[in-house]
């Protein structure tokens, strides 16, 4: 994930793409039923969570070390 040769225009289009992930999965959340879908569908939330915060994180780190 931490690919340094990454702008942040690239790194804000990859945020942008894990937050439409989080939406669909969220409405997919609320269609299933059943035990097993939720904790898939909780685990891959989970999963996109933990990527946009390592995004953000590293769209941060760039925008200060080019002020």
């Amino acid at each position: 994930m931490s690919n340094p040769q990454m702008s942040i225009v690239e790194i804000e289009a990859r945020i942008a793409d894990v937050r439409e992930n989080l939406r669909e999965l969220v409405e997919q959340a609320t269609a299933y039923s059943g035990a097993a879908d939720d904790d898939l569908v909780a685990q891959r939330i989970a999963d996109q969570e933990a990527l946009l915060a390592r995004l953000i994180e590293q769209r941060d780190g760039l925008a200060q070390a080019k002020r």
